[in-house]
């Protein structure tokens, strides 16, 4: 796939070398008891490292995650664990020549230990130029400046051309104030930020992924993916962005409301490419919001099918459901779609007007049954604990939980609203003091809407324990309802986990918890040996 001309054009600026450029995807943060599924072939480094390779710089990633997938160590609070490599083996596998350090940082979750990496980082490489990129960073980028005092500055948005012109400034020496699309720290102190930087509309031409230079192997061969386990799977992007303005959602900080999709052909032609290079079986698309054109969506499965391909593919990200009617549903299960994700988020007609969550309940239940008719395995997100929720919008929710059992919906997750930096919520309850420091607990609780053995209220009609009890009962009572109305599901779930053959979400989601769970009691026996040890010969 040829480069953006863009992209290219950074490279006719008259820089005399290339630049060394490390990027790194740090360590993944989760809750010990949650039913998530954390490691991830990481996409957006695989993006930059393309758009740096194809400007001509020297790009090395190190992926804390893929690096080590079985290595799980205590987080900066006892409820959570790092999965991946420690900050020291992150530090000592740069390369000693490294000029620009690009860190990832996806999550707000993950600033504590991203906090850790830069000093780190610092500490060995005092001259480099540190970057941190990612919806956290774009969100908060003067708080993330000021929290981390090695960061030289902060990359706000879409991240390929950015990179390319910092590593073209690092090269040249020039000031990191020339590049668009950034926060910099300034002389004085104070923070800056450089002139806006627009959107890529082209998604044609920008560079595929460079898996080559990411551990993919390492997820491949684990089954490791974001969606179920379905074989060899590779990660893709058909669009960018999302037309929404949901209030809980920090996606317009960092894509604005502009939303494009690529050519049907062209992603059919990259996922012929992950075919032939990789022996890749499935195929998770990571967009936003993958499906709002119904045309889209009917012209990629027919070329699809056209080719014969042996793959299959899942929409596991939640996606919306204007465009997915039951000739929609038979196109994409006909095409080789398997798993597909809903975001009706409430059942509650209040709550989905406060939070801007423009769907039609009806429809989407419509939509649904569609769906499980045609053969795909659905699954469906549920938010409770909105700001301002009461007692009556949960039960309207439960209500709904209820309806999508009986219409077949699969899976259904229950989890508790978490402000992330960046949304609309988070800004009000910000100035309203219901948000008082950014510390380590407040990022630890972010996690907590995941999290089986805690919840954290930010409504003033309902308590964190109400939450906590609300969403086990209504988990409880969709699956309840749902074995009830197909009495061959639970059995089937069962077999599956002892066959390690996985169709849902929640199947994954279980032996995910249970590996890492195995994990951690290792790591727990490990170190309590090492201290009897360290105790006896003391």
């Amino acid at each position: 796939m040829p480069s953006s001309g863009r992209l290219l054009s950074l490279q006719s600026r008259g820089r005399a070398r290339p630049a060394r450029v490390a990027l790194i995807r740090a360590p993944s943060v989760v809750a010990r008891f949650a039913l998530t599924l954390n490691a991830t072939p990481p996409l957006s480094v695989a993006y930059l490292a393309a758009a740096l390779d194809a400007a001509g710089h020297h790009v090395q990633v190190v992926d804390a995650v893929g690096e080590a997938l079985d290595q799980f160590h205590p987080a900066f609070r006892d409820d959570l664990v790092y999965n991946g490599l420690t900050v020291d083996e992150i530090s000592e596998r740069l390369e000693p020549d490294t000029e620009l350090v690009g860190i990832s940082c996806l999550f707000s979750h993950e600033w504590p230990v991203i906090c850790d990496l830069v000093q780190r980082i610092r500490q060995r490489f005092p001259e480099a130029v540190i970057v941190c990129g990612g919806e956290h960073a774009t969100a908060a980028p003067e708080f993330s400046l000021r929290g981390a005092p090695a960061l030289d500055a902060c990359a706000l948005g879409e991240g390929e051309e950015t990179v390319v012109e910092l590593a073209d400034a690092v090269a040249t020496k020039a000031p990191l104030s020339t590049v668009p699309g950034l926060c910099v720290r300034a002389a004085d102190g104070s923070f800056v930020r450089t002139a806006p930087r627009a959107r890529l509309r082209e998604l044609d031409e920008i560079p595929l992924p460079r898996w080559d230079l990411t551990p993919l192997e390492a997820y491949l061969d684990a089954g490791y993916s974001f969606g179920v386990d379905r074989g060899r799977t590779v990660p893709i992007l058909a669009t960018r962005g999302c037309p929404y303005q949901c209030t809980f959602c920090s996606s317009p900080q960092m894509w604005t409301t502009r939303y494009y999709m690529r050519d049907p052909q062209r992603t059919v032609d990259e996922i012929e490419h992950y075919v032939d290079r990789y022996d890749a079986r499935n195929i998770d698309f990571y967009d936003l919001t993958a499906i709002i054109k119904r045309d889209w969506i009917l012209d990629f499965c027919r070329e699809l099918q056209r080719r014969h391909l042996p793959i299959t593919f899942q929409l596991p990200s939640g996606t919306r459901t204007e465009a997915i009617d039951r000739e929609v549903a038979e196109h994409l299960y006909a095409a080789g779609c398997r798993n597909v994700s809903y975001a009706p988020e409430s059942g509650s007609a209040r709550t989905l007007e406060l939070t801007k969550k423009k769907v039609k309940l009806e429809r989407m239940l419509e939509s649904m049954q569609a769906s499980v008719e045609a053969g795909l395995n659905v699954k469906a997100n549920i938010l409770i604990g909105f700001p301002h929720e009461r007692p009556e919008d949960l039960r309207a929710t439960l209500r709904f939980i209820l309806e999508m059992a009986r219409v077949g919906v699969h899976d259904a997750s229950v989890w508790t609203f978490a402000p992330y930096p960046g949304s609309e919520l988070f800004e009000s309850l910000s100035r309203a003091g219901r948000i008082a420091e950014l510390d380590e607990d407040y990022f630890a609780d972010l996690l907590s809407y995941s999290n089986l053995l805690g919840a954290v209220s930010y409504s003033e009609h309902l308590s964190a324990a109400k939450l906590e009890r609300v969403r086990v009962a209504w988990q409880v009572a969709f699956y309840a309802a749902s074995y009830l109305t197909h009495p061959s599901r639970p059995l089937r779930s069962i077999v599956n986990l002892i066959a390690s053959r996985y169709e849902s979400r929640m199947e994954m989601s279980l032996a995910n918890l249970l590996r890492r769970l195995r994990h951690d009691r290792v790591v727990r026996r490990t170190a309590v040996r090492a201290a009897a040890t360290g105790s006896t010969q003391a």
